[in-house]
């Protein structure tokens, strides 16, 4: 594989990060998710400065790629933690909201195939039994969609992640050989 293919496949890793970013930007938006907005456009404006270093072979920005790739990781293995309920972490925290408001993932209530189901007025199946009703019939429950978000987003970084260390390898040996011509 030559640098020229490497250095495609990285720009394409780079695109396919920045189509996903963007889409779930959005649902953060809409679930007034503040952390994640900002770790968000974060990512967005590395992994433009990433692309960037690498059309115009720039290895510190590509370098620069690289090191928030290992912190979106980290994130997004977080954020499937949070979701699933693991390691000490809640769905129903308010980290995500950053204490600002009690919205939630905006997936909760509007996710594939959910309808409500009749609710009652008072919220309360039988005044005998205080069972609560606070749940829509989903087809997918809302954090398993958040998780596959996340999992799609630690699948294309590792990738891109491989390629970058790849292009930064061939920007340096393409360096090197320069330099003892």
């Amino acid at each position: 594989m030559g640098c020229c293919s490497g250095r495609s496949v990285l720009m394409f890793f780079c695109a396919l990060q920045l189509i996903t970013a963007v889409e779930r930007q959005v649902f953060d938006f809409l679930g007034y998710q503040w952390a994640p907005i900002l770790i968000n456009f974060l990512h967005v404006i590395v992994v433009i400065l990433g692309l960037f270093g690498t059309v115009q072979y720039k290895p510190r920005y590509v370098v620069l790629y690289i090191v928030w790739i290992v912190f979106w990781v980290t994130w997004n293995v977080f954020i499937c933690c949070l979701y699933l309920d693991l390691g000490g972490l809640s769905k129903d925290s308010d980290y995500l909201s950053l204490g600002l408001s009690s919205h939630r993932s905006w997936w909760k209530d509007n996710g594939p195939g959910c309808e409500s189901r009749n609710l009652p007025t008072t919220r309360w199946q039988h005044l005998e039994s205080p069972a609560r009703v606070s749940e829509l019939g989903c087809v997918l429950e809302y954090q398993y969609i958040e998780v596959m978000h996340s999992f799609l987003q630690l699948f294309i970084s590792a990738l891109g992640f491989v390629f970058a260390c790849y292009v930064v390898n061939i920007f340096s040996e393409e360096e090197d050989t320069y330099l003892y011509k």
